[in-house]
């Protein structure tokens, strides 16, 4: 690891975010899949720079049974009308309420991870 990378991994504030991205980028370079490469890029930068992505923007974009990775914080403004899997960073108690009772599923990056690390048929929103 790069001296730059480093001091980017030791400055955040929250123990889970370094080891996170010490397994994204490790998984990414064994099973050549470039997703989560990209998502250990996207946790490195500064935390204000993380997304936060409203449940209506999800129901926009995603189709049903759709699986969905949010490199940040999923917020519970708006509705959502069909049951879509979303793993992020951190959820919201009303958007994990509302992705429930849709019939959906939240996840942590890390059990996104775990099932599936070739990181096939995902869909990143920003």
């Amino acid at each position: 690891m790069s001296k730059k990378t480093q001091m980017k991994i030791t400055r955040k504030t929250n123990p889970r975010i370094p080891a996170l991205i010490s397994v994204l980028k490790d998984t990414a370079r064994e099973n050549d899949a470039p997703i989560w490469r990209d998502m250990a890029i996207r946790l490195e930068k500064p935390s204000r720079i993380y997304a936060e992505v409203n449940l209506s923007k999800i129901n926009r974009h995603a189709a049903e049974n759709d699986l969905v990775l949010i490199p940040g914080k999923v917020l519970g403004a708006g509705a959502l009308g069909h049951a879509v899997t979303v793993a992020a960073l951190t959820f919201s108690t009303t958007a994990v309420d509302k992705i429930t009772s849709a019939g959906g599923k939240c996840m942590t990056i890390e059990q996104i991870l775990e099932e599936n690390p070739a990181g096939s048929g995902i869909r990143i929103m920003q």
